[in-house]
């Protein structure tokens, strides 16, 4: 029995990270698939019915391959690195809500806890382009760290003002205090700054200026082969899937069930008697916690994927730019915005004394 805790905790990882390796696979062939639409291709068809099956042969591939390192490289860190980036990238899971209470660790600093887990992955792209001993991969890991570097401070920034509309950084008290609206509404300008930033820390077009393939080799993966490179393609579509998720939860109620368009709808009709007759004929249906649980995560599992699918729009529609607009652009112009509404919201809330009470100045 003194091992019972132990076991229970590692079905509870197993849980959400066999589920998040799953969805980074499917991921990768929505993305083919969608720009392939885009582009007037077919993309993956062959490996399974309607290509479901090419993520998986894809992985087998790199698996199969023959993994040669350069001689010159420092060996442990240069295994240590892709590691550490796909390791942080899944521990940033452990405090999303996928319904109430339903986390692996629901605590009261977990907006912290994930910009703390996202920044340390940076450490990885640097040991990795270190490591190599190649000057190409170092450069490319610099650009990549410095881009991630920046474009933080911004995200952390945005992530501020919505933490001033909630008075919190638990996940879940932000869901919550997004029942009456959704925060998209009074922060859009903040979201799509958020979500600049999003794809930026993500390294993804336009912005994917450390692993551009049409210039660079591959940029700080340039030596990295088989099942490292695994690794960081695995990290880099579960940092998509988690940022998505994050943004769904910041901007979009989270696993809410209160869309905008059925409220409309709702309104004309006698909600409560109808819920009242289905609970009675088919016995305690709606208030069962498992379709309850079913369906919030249903709920913020769409959230997500419009999300993933606007990463894929952005990355099939705007060029890539150079890395001194990209630079300049984070520090002349997203910069100022941000701090300008860091303070101007707290303003607003101040002169309407709607300021929340966990943050309260008196």
């Amino acid at each position: 029995m003194m091992y019972l805790p132990t076991i229970i905790s590692i079905i509870e990882v197993l849980l959400v990270t066999v589920p998040v390796l799953l969805t980074v696979a499917f991921v990768t062939i929505a993305e083919r698939k969608t720009m392939a639409s885009m582009q007037r291709r077919l993309g993956p068809n062959i490996v399974g019915y309607y290509g479901l099956l090419q993520a998986f042969a894809d992985a087998l591939k790199l698996l199969l391959k023959e993994y040669v390192s350069p001689s010159q490289a420092n060996l442990v860190l240069f295994f240590l690195g892709p590691i550490i980036t796909l390791i942080f990238s899944l521990l940033g899971y452990a405090v999303i809500p996928y319904g109430p209470g339903l986390a692996i660790s629901d605590f009261n600093l977990g907006i912290l806890y994930i910009l703390a887990v996202s920044s340390l992955s940076t450490y990885g792209i640097l040991l990795a382009g270190w490591s190599a001993n190649s000057k190409y991969a170092f450069l490319g890991s610099l650009r990549s760290t410095a881009q991630l570097i920046s474009y933080e401070l911004i995200l952390s920034s945005a992530i501020l003002i919505v933490v001033l509309l909630s008075g919190s950084l638990n996940l879940t008290v932000n869901i919550e205090a997004q029942r009456a609206i959704w925060f998209i509404i009074p922060l859009f300008p903040i979201f799509i700054i958020f979500f600049i930033g999003s794809i930026a820390e993500t390294n993804r077009a336009p912005f994917d200026l450390a692993e551009a393939e049409s210039e660079l080799v591959s940029g700080f993966m340039t030596e990295h082969a088989a099942v490292i490179f695994v690794f960081f393609f695995l990290a880099e579509y579960a940092s998509i899937v988690l940022i998505c998720i994050l943004t769904s939860i910041l901007f979009f109620g989270g696993y809410l069930l209160n869309y905008l368009p059925l409220i409309y709808i709702i309104q004309y009709i006698d909600f409560d008697y109808y819920v009242n007759n289905i609970t009675f004929i088919n016995g305690t249906l709606l208030s069962d916690p498992i379709i309850e649980g079913m369906l919030y995560g249903i709920s913020l599992g769409l959230k997500a994927c419009i999300m993933i699918f606007v990463f894929i729009w952005a990355r099939a529609s705007f060029p890539r730019i150079r890395f001194d607009q990209l630079m300049s652009f984070c520090w002349t112009i997203l910069l100022p915005i941000v701090i300008a509404f860091v303070i101007l919201v707290p303003c607003i809330l101040y002169s309407f004394e709607i300021i929340p009470s966990n943050i309260s100045l008196f």
